[in-house]
């Protein structure tokens, strides 16, 4: 149950403003460890700023949706949910420039399978990678391989995920069974689910409990298709003279409201110019202590060549 999960007593936070807080934080914390390790040719113009690091999170995080979406078989809703909170969340303690976001994003969607207990191999999860090669295809999942723990490790090893899609589809059909004034429940499913979708690009799932963001999804519906259904809160969900409760839940609505209102992609040539600085720092930084970080393998009983590197392999390659 999600009140006594970790998600709710770890990845639930007060304010926008702690998140922001958290990654100029990781920024910092890389930009420090840098400076300070005197590498020759390092100054402070090298780096990304916050908005940069924004800017090739969300570029990323698109890349990983449409990944998911044309994903062979069909990924459920709950495993692609579950990979964008990975996503989010990893890259609240961790700068992009550190742990490269390509490699990062497939490993969240690699997890995330198996955590849903979807079930497709680790063959048919790279064969997704339609633009790779059978060859190419095996030298990414090794660096997947080589991720997964350190993903973990960097989610506290708290894998479970509460999605807002089943407390919407329980919602739904409350509504079918409770409220008759609505006449048909099931025609607010389309905007909901597009809701759902755009929140999970936000902050929402920090921020919000996912029963929280399922009946705003609803009513926000509603409200689209001309339909009021306030009164269900009041009637069927028992909150019929608790004023406090009912201003608190409207405010969380009209946060998580602005929340997706302020989303937009960032543009095309602003990621072109982050991303190639994001490469040029992966290749300075490129150094043994980093190796295993880039997708090398280090223990030579193993392997005793170098794996490949995220730059042998492009964004054309997860279409």
């Amino acid at each position: 149950m999600f009140h006594n999960s970790s998600h709710r007593k770890y990845w639930i936070f007060k304010c926008e403003e702690e998140l922001d807080h958290m990654r100029h934080k990781a920024n910092q914390k890389f930009r420090n460890k840098i400076l300070e390790s005197g590498k020759p040719g390092v100054s402070e113009s090298m780096f990304l700023e916050r908005h940069g690091e924004d800017v090739v999170f969300r570029h990323y995080e698109r890349r990983m949706l449409d990944f998911c979406n044309a994903f062979k078989p069909v990924m459920p809703k709950s495993v692609v949910g579950t990979a964008l909170m990975f996503f989010r969340r990893f890259y609240l303690n961790n700068s992009v420039m550190e742990y490269h976001p390509r490699i990062i994003m497939l490993t969240c969607a690699y997890l995330s399978c198996k955590v849903e207990e979807f079930n497709v191999s680790c063959t048919q999860f790279v064969g997704n990678l339609l633009q790779e090669s059978p060859a190419g295809q095996e030298r990414v999942l090794e660096q997947i391989l080589e991720f997964e723990l350190l993903l973990i490790q960097q989610l506290n090893f708290h894998l479970v995920v509460h999605n807002p899609y089943r407390p919407m589809e329980g919602l739904l059909i409350d509504l079918k069974t409770r409220y008759p004034t609505l006449e048909n429940p099931e025609s607010l499913r389309k905007s909901a689910d597009d809701f759902l979708t755009q929140a999970a690009m936000t902050d929402a799932g920090l921020l919000f409990p996912p029963s929280q963001i399922a009946l705003t999804a609803i009513l926000n519906s509603a409200l689209r298709a001309g339909l009021s259904i306030e009164s269900y809160l009041t009637e069927c969900l028992g909150l019929k003279g608790d004023k406090e409760s009912l201003s608190k839940m409207y405010d969380a609505m009209r946060r998580m409201k602005t929340l997706l209102k302020k989303y937009e992609l960032p543009k095309s040539e602003e990621v072109n110019a982050y991303k190639q600085k994001l490469e040029r720092i992966h290749a300075e930084l490129a150094t043994s202590s980093n190796k295993r970080k880039r997708g090398y393998e280090e223990d030579g009983h193993v392997s005793k060549e170098p794996r490949i590197t995220e730059e042998e392999w492009t964004d054309e390659d997860l279409m």
